[in-house]
Formats: structure tokens, sequence, C-alpha cells
């Protein structure tokens, strides 16, 4: 591949996405103008399964991938011959489903010689805000909360993020996920049981929020999914599934998203006492789009004064936008460049 030419200053680039079930590709220009955000959920094909099984994932990518990248370039109105660069997720995620991807934009890179940007998932969920808001100030207070990852970040800047707190095990949307399984509700669990608690008490069950001690940025959810197993069963699950009213699943619900929305919330709060430097918060990924989130986040007497910044729900859950801006991002400023020996990454650099 020949050397990336000077960046323009009015960059054209094309993200692709397919790190787990969503297939997507976006053209952005300058880095935030989002010309197209083209998406193909697989939720029909794992919600058999109640999770994603990567072979599948990786085999609807397959299939899909040529499709959605021409969609993307055609709903922008342009070509791939007017492009300046392509930007492509390369970590962390599902292997199988990270290759897919990948090949699309190595093929794209190589046959109309563009350069190729390797980009972390995570931090361009991060990366998200700076779209919506390019002037957000630093420190920044971070989540990415979704179905794989939630963790507590503090950026200082694009693609300088300082890792605060991680999952230690499921992540807040893995939970929701399997909270819905429990309780009868549809999968994805997040907007089931968002859509079940509207007509809820979320005070009916007596769940925990698990701080892990009191200086701890790290979460776990498991023992939350546990204790609602043991509220509806019994300890040590011992009880067959009660058969539970409308008003009852409705309760259940509720408390459960309370629960984790009051431990996110929590977490926020214990990461400013403890980085009084963070003078913004942002939030990032697919239980960014939650209601109750977004509500207790606005109206909290601590965090609400932060200058707090939502991105456009659209670039909450997994797109190709926030990759091509990140994309763009690293390529003008940074001077990034990969060449076709970019490998995909189940984690994180920072994870290994």
């Amino acid at each position: 591949m020949t050397a990336a030419p000077e960046p323009s200053p009015h960059t054209l680039a094309l993200g692709i996405e397919t790190s787990c079930d969503e297939t997507a590709a976006s053209v952005v220009r300058d880095g935030r103008e989002v010309l197209s955000n083209t998406i193909h959920s697989q939720i029909d094909l794992h919600a058999r399964y109640r999770g994603v099984v990567p072979e599948v994932a990786s085999r609807s990518h397959t299939t899909r991938i040529l499709g959605i990248v021409q969609a993307a370039l055609d709903d922008a109105g342009v070509t791939a011959d007017d492009l300046d660069l392509i930007a492509v997720t390369n970590r962390p995620g599902m292997v199988g489903s990270l290759l897919v991807g990948m090949a699309a934009a190595k093929t794209l890179s190589l046959v109309h010689d563009l350069p190729l940007v390797g980009v972390d998932h995570v931090q361009a969920h991060l990366h998200a805000a700076f779209m919506a808001d390019p002037s957000l100030p630093m420190p920044c207070l971070s989540m990415v909360a979704s179905g794989g990852h939630t963790a507590l970040y503090l950026m200082h800047g694009p693609a300088r993020s300082e890792r605060l707190g991680r999952t230690l095990d499921d992540a807040a949307g893995e939970a929701l996920d399997k909270a819905a399984a429990l309780l009868g509700l549809s999968y994805p669990g997040g907007p089931s049981i968002q859509a079940a608690a509207r007509s809820g008490d979320p005070k009916a069950l007596d769940l925990p929020r698990p701080m892990l001690g009191p200086t701890s940025l790290d979460l776990s959810f498991s023992g939350l999914k546990t204790a609602l197993l043991y509220q509806l069963r019994g300890p040590g699950a011992t009880r067959p599934m009660p058969e539970l009213s409308a008003q009852q699943l409705a309760d259940c619900a509720a408390s459960f998203q309370a629960a984790v929305v009051d431990t996110l919330i929590r977490k926020l709060r214990r990461a400013v006492k403890l980085r009084p430097e963070a003078v913004a918060l942002s939030i990032g990924g697919g239980v960014a789009r939650n209601e109750l989130l977004r509500a207790r986040l606005a109206d909290d007497k601590i965090l609400s004064k932060l200058e707090q910044v939502f991105p456009p729900l659209d670039l909450c859950t997994d797109n190709g936008a926030m990759i091509a801006g990140l994309g763009t991002w690293l390529w003008r400023e940074d001077g990034r460049v990969d060449d076709l020996s970019l490998d995909a990454r189940a984690t994180s650099r920072r994870e290994e």
C-alpha cells in the first residue's frame, strides 16, 4: 500500500463495525457530520438463543457486509472513489465477526488505495460524545454500558482515556438480558424490561446494589441477577418458577431496572468524589438509551452539576459512525495508518 496522502480539510471516512451482532457502515465527513448510518441488526437471529451466538453472527455478517457498505455509500451520495479513509473495528469483540468487517475494509483499502485505520470499539463509544459536542470540556467522566461492556473512564481528550473501573462479571446489558429471560420477557432484555417497568413499582423487590467496597469503581451484576432468581424461586432456586400476574411482572421488571440504574448512578457519584477534576459527563453503549438512566443522570444533585453530553440514540448502540469519527481523528491528529497485517483482537489492548 502506498503512503497515506496528506489529510484534506474535508475528510470523508467510511466506518465499518462488525464486533458483535450489528452489521454497520457509515460515511462521516470531517469526523463529525454523519452522512449515512446503515445498520442491520441480528436480533431476530439470536432471539431464540436469548444471546448472541458467535458462529451465527459471523455468518450473518458475511452475507450482509457488502450490501451494508454499498447502502452506506448510496445513502451518503458518494462512491468509494470519493473516500479519503477506511476505518474499521478490530477490537474488542468476537473475533469471527471482527474478521468479516476487517476483510471488507482491507479489500476497499487495497483496491482504492486508501489509508486503513483500526479502531477500538469501546474507545469509539467514548468518542461519540465528541461527535455530539466537539467542545466537550475535559476531563470528562464517561461510562460505556452495553451488553458486552460496562466500564468507567476519565477522558482527557479524543482517544485519550483512563479506565477507572470495569465490570468484574456480567455487563449491565447482559444482566438485563438474563433478568428478562427469567421473567419470560423478550430479547434483548433492556428494551423489554424498560417497557414492562413503566407500570411497575421499583420498590416492590428488595434487590442489592453491589458496590464492592468503599472506594472501588469496578462493577458487578451477577449477584443482582442471582438475587432476582432467589426472589422468584427461593434460596437456592429450589421452588418452581411462579406464575406472575401482569402487575407482579411489571414490579419485578421495575425493581431490577431500578437496581441496575441505581448501581450505575452510585458508581458515577463515587467517581466524581474520587476524581473531582471531572467537569463533564457522557455515556455510551446500548444501556445509555435507557430512559430511567438518562432521567436519573439529569436530576441527580451531584451529577447534574457536570456538563452532560448524551450522544444521539443512534450513536449509542453499535454503529459505523462512531468508528469513522474516531478513525478520522486518529488519522488526522495522530497520523495513524495501519497496514494489511492489522489483526482482530478479542480484547482492548489495556486488557491484554
